[in-house]
């Protein structure tokens, strides 16, 4: 367990390699999010629009 906590340490610079860690995954899946919605909205513009000239396909 001691070398497990010494590894989470990461030598003293724990405090900026975690919020770095932090920062990443909340931009990460921030995009992910924002890209989802995005995809989202774009198929029901497209649904409107294939719907509006009659291809339905």
């Amino acid at each position: 367990m001691l070398h497990v906590t010494h590894w989470l340490a990461m030598g003293g610079y724990a405090e900026y390699v975690w919020s770095a860690y932090g920062v990443a995954a909340l931009v990460l899946g921030g995009l992910a999010v924002h890209s989802w919605r995005w995809h989202r909205a774009s198929s029901d513009v497209l649904d409107r629009l294939q719907h509006r000239t009659g291809r339905d396909e």
